[in-house]
């Protein structure tokens, strides 16, 4: 944040802008995977809006009956923010894994509280429950989120994979989920991993 915030006359106003230029951090998160033109490496806040797109794209593939749109994008509009603290953990970092939820849980905290109660209490909510994966659009907004990845990694030849030494097996139980909300996606990733493997861009 800059050193001295600006205010508006409006406590809610105040609390809303800065929470505004508060997630304007996620762009300076980076992740693992390239950007398909392999020149750089994505930033998070790309990622959210990836994935977003890809929930209003792919959700005819969805099963009946099927989870609200609406709801599923705001799920995967939140449910990264708390990076901005917590870091992007490497999906097959054990160790990172350990204190992956206290250290987000805090930087939910944080950040969502910045805003007015109201808001933070929706955007706390929604953060808990793409997190719990109890519910059709949290189910789904899980199976884009990890989807996309593994796109970008089949299509810069296994860039993540190959520098972290990544196994088909791995790679399969991170979406051993998604037969629950989309058999039809569920069938395309295991194909593009058995793909992936074939072309050396995965470990056996």
């Amino acid at each position: 944040m800059a050193e001295q915030q600006e205010t508006w006359g409006m406590a809610r106003l105040d609390r809303q802008i800065a929470f505004l230029m508060e997630i304007d951090r996620l762009k300076t998160v980076l992740r693992r995977t390239l950007i398909t033109d392999r020149s750089r490496r994505e930033n998070t806040a790309e990622h959210s809006w990836h994935i977003t797109l890809m929930a209003m794209t792919l959700h005819e593939y969805t099963a009946d009956p099927k989870p609200d749109l609406n709801h599923t994008i705001k799920l995967l509009l939140v449910h990264d923010i708390v990076e901005i603290d917590a870091g992007d953990t490497f999906a097959y970092d054990v160790q990172g894994y350990t204190d992956k939820e206290a250290r987000e849980q805090e930087a939910a905290n944080r950040i969502f509280g910045l805003l007015p109660e109201d808001q933070a209490s929706e955007l706390m909510a929604l953060w808990r429950e793409f997190e719990e994966m109890r519910t059709p659009e949290a189910i789904f907004a899980a199976a884009i989120d990890r989807l996309q990845p593994m796109l970008h990694n089949y299509y810069t030849e296994g860039f993540s994979w190959k520098e972290n030494g990544i196994r088909l097996s791995q790679a399969l139980k991170r979406i051993d989920f998604v037969d629950r909300v989309s058999p039809v996606l569920s069938s395309f990733i295991k194909d593009l991993l058995q793909r992936a493997q074939v072309k050396g861009f995965l470990e056996a």
